[in-house]
């Protein structure tokens, strides 16, 4: 069985320690990130739709940084979305974000509610494999 281990970046640890989640677990060379919203460091809501999806990615970007990886070695996203008719927007700026190829597996679902709060537009959840010896 591979070692665990949290991985939790410098101003998430509220998150870790309070809401009682890590922001991703390592398992050998695979990095399972949780849901990721649209919130700033000190955890309050993005408003503007753009934004907020740009400050997920931020999220999840800060998370893999993390653990020793990148966006390009996400292999499997899962998005949740209160609004389906938001993935016009969230596909120009997941663009920006996912473009090396392959490309990740994708996966989008609509939710109700994100986040545990109302306001949340986009969760996303991804799997990231290290090519490299894991540490």
């Amino acid at each position: 069985m591979s070692e665990r281990k949290a991985i939790v970046p410098a101003g998430m640890e509220a998150v870790y320690e309070k809401i009682r989640y890590a922001p991703a677990i390592k398992a050998g060379n695979t990095i399972y990130v949780s849901g990721q919203i649209g919130r700033d460091a000190a955890m309050q809501r993005v408003e503007d739709r753009e934004a907020q999806i740009v400050q997920a990615f931020e999220n999840l970007k800060l998370v893999l940084e993390a653990a020793g990886a990148s966006l390009s070695d996400v292999v499997d996203v899962t998005t949740f979305h209160t609004d389906m008719r938001d993935l016009p927007l969230f596909m120009q700026v997941r663009d920006r974000y996912l473009n090396t190829h392959p490309l990740p597996a994708w996966t989008a679902v609509g939710a109700h509610m994100l986040g545990g709060a109302p306001g949340y537009i986009v969760e996303i959840k991804a799997v990231a494999v290290l090519t490299a010896n894991p540490s």
